[in-house]
C-alpha cells in the first residue's frame, strides 16, 4: 500500500467505517489535499467492488485505486509530480458486465451553516424546511439531492434508497459538530426516488425512518419518503394573496365564514367501497370546488392532509408532517387544488395535529434510538387512551419543527388557515389520564406550561409573518382566553370551536318534543357566553360517527318530523352568533353515519326529493348568510344579538334579532322546536315598521307544507308598565309559526 495511504488513514476511522458507525465520513473518504507536500489522496468506499479507478473530469482514467485494509475501501495518491485534480469521478467494477461511473458525494461540502445550527437550537429557524429534508440541487453542474436531518443521539446516519440499493454503507452522512445535524449531497439521487434514513442508535440497533421533513411519501402501505421538489409550480393566486395579506383581523372577523368540512377520500369515490378508488387532488379541485361554490360556502376545511399511515385515523395520527398525503397525488397536485379553490374565492383550512403522533416504527417516535420529538418521561410523553406519543413542547428544536410546519403549509401551499386538533389534550397534563399516569407541573398543577408557551409562540409568529392567515382551536374546555391576544395572557388563537354549544344544542334537538320544555336552558345558555371567545359553531364529523348516527337520525319523531326538525336546527345555527361549520353530507341530510372508507350517499339525491330539498335549504341559508351582514358583521360585538323572547319553555320557541353594520336589513329569527303550529304567534319586535319574511323552513321548495307569511307584517305599538309604574312603549308582531320551523324576517330599524 502507498506509504501516504498507510500513514494517513487512521485505524480508528477505518474501524468506525467498517463497523458502520462513522459520523464524520468526510474525514476519511473523498479528496484530501496536503499542500506542504503537494499531495492529493483520494479514497472511495464501495463494498463488494472488485476494482475502482480514479477518473478526471473528462472521464479519463487516472489510475486504478489500491485496496486498503477495510473491505471495499480503495485509495489513490497523486504526488507533486502530477497535475492536481479539481474535479473527479470513480469508475466502479462489481462484475464483468457491471461497471458504473459515480460521482463522489464527499467531494461536496456542507451548506448548513453554524448560524443555521444556532437559530435552530434557539427554536427560531422558521424556514427550516428549506434546509432539512431532501432538496434537489445542481452543484458544479452535477444534479443530485441534498439531505439534512436532526438525530443528536445517533452514532451514525445513512441515506438509503432506490439510488443506492438501500445499502446503508454507501452514503454515510456528515455530522455538524455537536449539533446532532447530519448532511450529505448525493449526486444522481433522482426526483421521485424512494428513500429513508438508516440510523445506528447508541445501543447498536438499526432504525429505518421516514424523513421528518420529507415533502412526499410512498402510497400506503409503503412508508418511505420520496425525493421531490416543491419549486416550479406556477401559482395563479397572486391577487388573492395580496388581498389576504392586506386584511386586518378586525376586517376578517366582520366577514362571513361558512365552512364545509370535508374528508377527501369519502366525499366522493371513483370506485365505491375501494380504499384506493380515490379521485386525485386535481380531479377533486374541479368537482369539489364547483360544488362548494354552487352551495354558497365561503371556506372549505380538509381533514387529514399531512401524510398518515392508517386510513382509520382520518389523518389525525400524522406520520409525515411536511408531506401532503400521496393518496390523491403529488405535492404540486395539492398546490393545484388550493389554487383552484382560491380561483373560486374559497378559503382553504387544514386540520393540523401538533398534539400527538403515532408509534409506528418508521415515524418520528424514538427517532434516533431515544425519545427525541416526544417527551422522554412517558407520563408526559404518551397518551394511554390514544396509544400515541406527545410532543416535547419544552424542547426548542421540537417547537421549531412544529411552528415551521404551520408556516410551511401557509407559505409553501398558500393555505388560509389551520384548525388545531385536540388543543385541550395539550393544555392539561392529566388529559385522558388516571392518577399515576401524569406528571404535575412545577407548581403541582395540571396546566401544561410548555404547551401554553408553544401555542402562544405559534400564534404570535403566524400573525407576524402571515397576518392574513388564521389559526383555529378545537378546544373543548373552559380554558380562559383561548382567542385573547398573547399580550393579554391569552393563547392568541383567531377562533375557537364552540364545543359547548354543539353538545348542548344536539342534546336538546334529540329530545322528544314533550321533554324539550324541561331543557330550554340547553337551547339558550350559549348566548350567556357567546362574547367570551371568538366562536365558530360546528356540527362536525365527530358528531356523525362511532354510533352517534347522522344529524337527520338524531332528530326525534316520524320521518317527516325529522326533516322539519333538522331544518329548524340549521336555521337556529345560522342565526346564532358565530361563524359556521357543517360536515359534508349533512347538507343533504345523509341518513347513514359517516365512514371513511365509503363515499357519501349521493344516490339519496336521486331517490328521495327530500334530500334535494334539504340541499336547496342549506344553499339558501348560505345565500342569505352571505347577503345579510346582520348574520356575521357583529358576531363578536354585543350589538349583534338581542333576545326578543327566550322565556317560553312551554312552547319551546325562541325569537331574537341579529344586527349588522347599519340600521338597514336587520333580521328577526323566530323558531319553533315542537310539532305544534301557532296560527297567531305574537312576539316582541325591536321597532316599528314592516317585517318581510325572507325565509321559512316550511316552504315547499325545502320540503315543507307551505304555511308561509307571504304578506309583510306591520308591528303594533304596545304599552306596558315598568316596575316603577311608568308606561313603557314597545312593539310586537303576529304571524303564523309552523311546527318545527325557522322563520326569518327582514326589517329596517326605525325609532
Amino acid at each position: 500500500m502507498n506509504q501516504y495511504l498507510q500513514d494517513w488513514a487512521g485505524k480508528e476511522l477505518m474501524k468506525e467505517l467498517e463497523e458502520g458507525v462513522i459520523n464524520a465520513p468526510n474525514d476519511l473518504l473523498g479528496c484530501h489535499i496536503f499542500r506542504e507536500e503537494d499531495v492529493q489522496i483520494f479514497t472511495a468506499y464501495r463494498p463488494c467492488a472488485e476494482k475502482i479507478w480514479l477518473l478526471d473530469e473528462e472521464g479519463r482514467e487516472i489510475g486504478e485505486m489500491e485496496e486498503m485494509p477495510v473491505e471495499g475501501l480503495f485509495g489513490y495518491v497523486i504526488s507533486k509530480k502530477k497535475e492536481r485534480l479539481t474535479k473527479y469521478q470513480f469508475r466502479v467494477k462489481y462484475g464483468e458486465d457491471d461497471i458504473i461511473d459515480v460521482e463522489d458525494p464527499y467531494a461536496y461540502g456542507k451548506t448548513f451553516t453554524d448560524f443555521d445550527c444556532y437559530i435552530f437550537g434557539e427554536g427560531k429557524h422558521y424556514q427550516i424546511y428549506e434546509k432539512f429534508g431532501a432538496h434537489r440541487e445542481t452543484v458544479d453542474g452535477v444534479a443530485g439531492t441534498r439531505f439534512i436531518v436532526w438525530a443528536p443521539r445517533a452514532r451514525s446516519v445513512s441515506v438509503i434508497g432506490e439510488f443506492n440499493m438501500w445499502d446503508g454503507r454507501l452514503h454515510k452522512m456528515m455530522l455538524h459538530g455537536e449539533s446532532g445535524i447530519y448532511e450529505l449531497f448525493i449526486p444522481g439521487a433522482w426526483e421521485g426516488a424512494a428513500y429513508k434514513y438508516e440510523i445506528t442508535a447508541r445501543d447498536g440497533d438499526k432504525l429505518y425512518k421516514t424523513d421528518p421533513y420529507g415533502n412526499y411519501a410512498e402510497l400506503r402501505p409503503g412508508n418511505a419518503s420520496r425525493i421531490t421538489s416543491l419549486d416550479g409550480y406556477e401559482w395563479q393566486d397572486k391577487e388573492y394573496l395580496t388581498r389576504r395579506s392586506n386584511k386586518t383581523v378586525e376586517r376578517r372577523d366582520r366577514e362571513p365564514m361558512s365552512i364545509y368540512e370535508v374528508h377527501l377520500a369519502s366525499w366522493k369515490k371513483r370506485v365505491e367501497e375501494d380504499d384506493n378508488g380515490n379521485f386525485s387532488y386535481r380531479e377533486m379541485a374541479q368537482m369539489l370546488g364547483d360544488y362548494v361554490l354552487e352551495m354558497g360556502y365561503t371556506h372549505i376545511e380538509l381533514m387529514g392532509i399531512s401524510e398518515y399511515p392508517f386510513d382509520g385515523s382520518w389523518g389525525y395520527q400524522v406520520g409525515c408532517y411536511y408531506a401532503p398525503t400521496s393518496r390523491y397525488g403529488e405535492p404540486k397536485d395539492f398546490m393545484y387544488f388550493v389554487d383552484e379553490m382560491h380561483k373560486r374565492g374559497i378559503q382553504v383550512i387544514l386540520d393540523w395535529v401538533p398534539a400527538h403522533f403515532p408509534k409506528d416504527a418508521h415515524c418520528i417516535g424514538n427517532f434516533d434510538g431515544q425519545a427525541l420529538y416526544e417527551h422522554p418521561d412517558r407520563r408526559r410523553g404518551e397518551h394511554p387512551d390514544w396509544g400515541t406519543y406527545i410532543f416535547d413542547y419544552g424542547r426548542k428544536e421540537v417547537m421549531n419543527f412544529l411552528i415551521a410546519n404551520a408556516l410551511f403549509w401557509v407559505e409553501k401551499f398558500h393555505i388560509d388557515g389551520l384548525r388545531v386538533d385536540a388543543v385541550a389534550s395539550m393544555l392539561y397534563l392529566d388529559y385522558g389520564k388516571q392518577n399515576g399516569e401524569w406528571l404535575p407541573n412545577k407548581d403541582g398543577g395540571n396546566e401544561h406550561y410548555e404547551a401554553v408557551e408553544f401555542l402562544q409562540n405559534l400564534n404570535d409568529v403566524m400573525a407576524e409573518r402571515n397576518p392574513g392567515a388564521y389559526i383555529i382551536a378545537e378546544e373543548s374546555t373552559a380554558w380562559p382566553g383561548v382567542t385573547a391576544p398573547v399580550k393579554d395572557k391569552g393563547l392568541g388563537f383567531s377562533y375557537k370551536w364552540n364545543m359547548g354549544w354543539m353538545n348542548d344544542f344536539l342534546e336538546y334537538m334529540k329530545l322528544d318534543p314533550y321533554f324539550k320544555k324541561f331543557h330550554h336552558d340547553q337551547l339558550c345558555f350559549s348566548i350567556n357566553y357567546y362574547l367570551s371567545e371568538k366562536y365558530i359553531l360546528v356540527l362536525s364529523h365527530d358528531e356523525v360517527v362511532h354510533g352517534k348516527c347522522s344529524l337527520l337520525n338524531k332528530m326525534p319523531g316520524l320521518e317527516g318530523d325529522k326533516y322539519a326538525a333538522l331544518r329548524a336546527a340549521y336555521g337556529f345555527m345560522y342565526g346564532h352568533p358565530g361563524k359556521k361549520l357543517l360536515f359534508m353530507g349533512q347538507e343533504f341530510a345523509q341518513k347513514r353515519e359517516w365512514a371513511e372508507f365509503r363515499s357519501l350517499d349521493w344516490f339519496l339525491l336521486e331517490e328521495d326529493e327530500r334530500h334535494r330539498q334539504m340541499q336547496e335549504y342549506i344553499k339558501t341559508l348560505n345565500q342569505i348568510y352571505t347577503k345579510y351582514d346582520a348574520l356575521y358583521y357583529n358576531d363578536f360585538d354585543v350589538m349583534g344579538f338581542e333576545w326578543m323572547d327566550c322565556a317560553r319553555p312551554e312552547t319551546s320557541t325562541v325569537a331574537f334579532v341579529r344586527r349588522g353594520r347599519t340600521s338597514k336589513s336587520q333580521l328577526l329569527f323566530i323558531l319553533n322546536f315542537t310539532p305544534v303550529a301557532h296560527e297567531k304567534y305574537t312576539v316582541k319586535a325591536p321597532c316599528r315598521g314592516k317585517y318581510k319574511e325572507i325565509l321559512n323552513s316550511d316552504d315547499p321548495q325545502f320540503g315543507g307544507q307551505g304555511r308561509l307569511n307571504e304578506k309583510p307584517i306591520t308591528a303594533k305599538k304596545t304599552e306596558t308598565l315598568s316596575k316603577k309604574g311608568k308606561k313603557k312603549t314597545g312593539y310586537e308582531i303576529q304571524l303564523y309559526l309552523p311546527p318545527l320551523s325557522a322563520v326569518v324576517l327582514e326589517f329596517d330599524y326605525q325609532d
